[in-house]
């Protein structure tokens, strides 16, 4: 059984990768649309227009196989063009039925860009989908087989009805444009981004696998940390409704499972973070539980458990796996795109942890990264070492 279950997990991994090659953070994006899948749960992605929102989820989506549907809502989208039109024969007959072939109701993973812009007669036939996995309209009753939702919009909704439907969404991620320290990286990457999505490299066995092993989880251990962890930002007066809590726990032993386990304990705490329903309030519960997330790592979703910790722990495990990454694909002759990428990566080493508290193998993976860039080539036989930059690192 576990070995199946870590069959199912590697492969989840690949379709990350994958999905998250040339973007550049929003490799927790990625992640927490994978853990959302096999939790069972939604996801609402808010940031400002040109933050490759939309990308991030399509490459996801198509990664991890299965029928996929997407659509730019507005406000005059009508409901036939999310869950399909009127059967003009059946209605002959005196019965509305809807034609749900190809839309929302028989996708397995959907993405809605500006969801918030549907309309009401639209919203509120979501509900029932999204929480109850049945569609119903008219005489049409039919159950559901979508794994997750993606929803993105530039912000939150003021409008109170709006807000209840944004809630609908368990994980919300908040994305700002890409920090000034990777702008090469940025450049470079979505230069040689490819239109298009990535091709399947998982599918939804795989999930539905993990998916099973995540129902069987064994809590009992973590329920009082979670407990306490709640606690202090009700005491914060952060907003975390019963529904959301207990909802969590499926986020939880998802990162678990995803990570190899089936027992969840205080290293899969960090999803909480992503269970707050604003931006302010996830920044205000990463300063609350500092304590308890410091211990958060996941080595199957290291940029997105990075993201909910801000820890020294999972952010150094995501640079050395990035170290290892870029040394593996270096070029046998000079490549400027691959020296701009990895003097950005030792850039955002330098800045993110002190020199003195560097773990050994982030360590010894900067080094090799420094002594490539001081080679006089790019050639992998050339280890010359700088003593300078040798001592540095």
């Amino acid at each position: 059984m576990m070995a199946e279950i870590s069959q199912a997990a590697a492969s989840i991994q690949r379709a990350r990768e994958v999905a998250s090659r040339g973007l550049v953070e929003r490799e927790h994006v990625v992640e927490m649309i994978a853990l959302a899948a096999v939790a069972g749960e939604h996801v609402l992605i808010i940031g400002p227009p040109g933050t490759a929102k939309s990308e991030a989820a399509r490459r996801m989506a198509q990664a991890l196989g299965g029928s996929y549907f997407e659509y730019l809502l507005g406000r005059f989208t009508e409901p036939s063009e999310i869950f399909g039109p009127v059967d003009l024969r059946r209605l002959r007959d005196g019965v509305v039925e809807t034609e749900t072939s190809g839309m929302l109701p028989e996708a397995d993973l959907a993405f809605l860009d500006e969801v918030f812009q549907g309309s009401t007669a639209i919203l509120n036939t979501l509900l029932g989908l999204l929480n109850e996995r049945t569609f119903r309209r008219g005489h049409t009753r039919i159950a559901c087989p979508l794994r997750v939702c993606i929803a993105a919009s530039n912000a939150l909704p003021s409008d109170e009805s709006l807000a209840a439907f944004a809630d609908r969404f368990l994980v919300q991620i908040f994305v700002e444009p890409v920090g000034s320290s990777r702008l090469e990286e940025l450049l470079t990457a979505g230069w040689k981004l490819e239109g298009g999505s990535p091709d399947a490299v998982s599918s939804l066995a795989d999930i539905d696998r993990l998916a099973g092993a995540a129902r069987r989880a064994d809590l009992s251990q973590v329920r009082p940390q979670l407990a306490e962890a709640v606690r202090l930002l009700r005491a914060a007066d952060i907003e975390l409704s019963d529904r959301r809590v207990v909802r969590a726990q499926r986020l939880i032993a998802a990162a678990a499972v995803l990570d190899g386990r089936q027992t969840p304990d205080a290293r899969d705490l960090w999803p909480l973070v992503f269970a707050v329903p604003s931006a302010e309030q996830q920044d205000r519960a990463r300063e609350l539980l500092r304590d308890i997330l410091e211990r958060s790592q996941n080595e199957a979703l290291r940029a997105a458990a990075e993201d909910a910790a801000a820890g020294p722990a999972a952010r150094a495990a995501r640079l050395t796996a990035a170290c290892h990454e870029l040394l593996e694909r270096e070029p046998a002759t000079s490549d400027e795109s691959w020296r701009l990428e990895a003097e950005a990566l030792a850039r955002e080493i330098d800045a993110s942890i002190a020199p003195d508290q560097l773990p050994e193998p982030l360590r010894e993976a900067r080094a090799g990264l420094v002594r490539r860039l001081e080679s006089p080539t790019t050639d992998p036989a050339n280890d010359a070492v700088s003593p300078d930059m040798e001592t540095e690192a």
